[in-house]
């Protein structure tokens, strides 16, 4: 059996969210980047803690999940923001561009009934700083349909910690215990 999707978002995530004085955490470094809509004239600057490629390298490799991007980044999430920690070439959830004016036009995350599609009967771990109660609802309605779905979400002004990836660790450790028996 395949194991879960590590599902990853990008934005409050591994780029967090500027405090009100619009300062990042002291551990991420300034990066300018030209996503693909855009020209060499117009980068994008972002902030990333190299320490994130270091750990999301090591629960790669342990083998306990699929990782794949799932953000708004979409394959530039692949071509620049992986580079950049040192990451492998990952998948993404090709995610559609929508027109909306707030990340929860029905209440909940816009990106859930895309990733529910691209999911399948998969299980997952999906670390988004975005949830709103109906996903986690969500979450648990798949878990007991029998397709583990564990939500983590980090503040977006700190972003990913590393007790964020334990938990992950954890739960996906879960999982494998109990498709063994």
């Amino acid at each position: 059996m395949r194991p879960p999707y590590l599902l990853l978002d990008v934005d409050g995530i591994l780029i967090p969210f500027p405090n009100a004085d619009g300062s990042t955490p002291a551990t991420h470094t300034r990066h300018d980047v030209v996503p693909a809509d855009r020209s060499a004239e117009d980068p994008v600057t972002i902030w990333l803690d190299p320490e994130h490629g270091r750990l999301l390298l090591d629960i790669i490799r342990s083998g306990l999940f699929t990782p794949v991007w799932c953000t708004s980044w979409r394959q530039d999430a692949a071509t620049l923001i992986g580079p950049l920690l040192g990451l492998p070439d990952l998948p993404y959830v090709d995610l559609p561009r929508p027109q909306i004016t707030t990340s929860h036009p029905n209440g909940y995350l816009w990106k859930r009934d895309h990733v529910d599609a691209w999911l399948g009967d998969t299980p997952a771990i999906w670390i988004d700083d975005d949830f709103t109660d109906l996903d986690h609802v969500w979450a648990a309605e798949r878990t007991a349909a029998g397709m583990a779905t564990f939500l983590v979400q980090p503040d977006p002004h700190l972003g990913l910690r590393p007790e964020h990836l334990a938990e992950a660790v954890c739960r996906a450790s879960q999982l494998q215990k109990f498709r063994a028996a």
